[in-house]
């Protein structure tokens, strides 16, 4: 895409390049706020809205996708707009497999560059919370996306609920993206490290002590 690359408005500020950002809230109208308008401006312009959101606020979701204009069903129909559960993305076949998982996200951003262009991926993280087999391994399976989200132009977003989170879980999800936002605001992640030395350090750190 190059200089022919759409406008994206996240968090009040202008992307000048792809984005994998962590976004930590500390209540869902805070959320909604500062990422609503993400995704009408991305609508507008043609962009795919990818969203994935716990099952029991889909129709939530979808209702205030629809409060901004949007004609939700039509924009599903088209394949526009796709909002799936968490049952249908990270938690198939009641585990989570984070392999399975980038290529799904792999897969998703593909075809919604060949059809759309760019693709807005918002994604709430919390079903790491719940009681699956694999959902420990969020921590390396967000370092890992940045190798599919470094190929891409789209702009991916994780967010987070600060309650419901640990502060040493907070750190390593932080330390795992290019991009955060906090406070309501995006910057350039300072406390980001690259993946192949954070895998490392993962490694080490589940090493078996001797």
């Amino acid at each position: 895409m190059g200089s022919e690359r759409r406008t994206v408005t996240l968090a009040g500020s202008a992307l000048k390049h792809r984005c994998h950002a962590c976004a930590f809230f500390h209540d869902t109208e805070e959320e909604y706020r500062l990422l609503l308008p993400f995704v009408k401006e991305g609508f507008g312009q043609g962009d795919k809205i990818f969203q994935i959101v716990d099952g029991r606020h889909r129709d939530e979701r979808r209702r205030r996708i629809g409060s901004l204009g949007v004609d939700v069903d039509a924009a599903e129909r088209s394949g526009q707009v796709e909002v799936r559960t968490w049952e249908n993305a990270y938690l198939r076949e009641g585990r989570f497999d984070q392999d399975a998982m980038l290529a799904l996200v792999a897969e998703v951003l593909g075809r919604g560059r060949q059809k759309f262009g760019l693709t807005r991926l918002w994604a709430n993280m919390e079903w790491s919370l719940e009681d699956f087999p694999g959902v420990d391994d969020i921590v390396e399976y967000e370092c890992r996306l940045n190798e599919v989200t470094a190929r891409l132009e789209d702009v991916v977003v994780c967010t987070y609920d600060l309650n419901r989170f640990s502060a040493t879980v907070v750190m390593d999800i932080l330390r795992t993206h290019p991009q955060v936002i906090v406070g309501g605001i995006l910057q350039e992640n300072p406390f980001y490290v690259a993946p192949e030395q954070f895998l490392e350090e993962l490694r080490a750190r589940n090493a078996p002590v001797q």
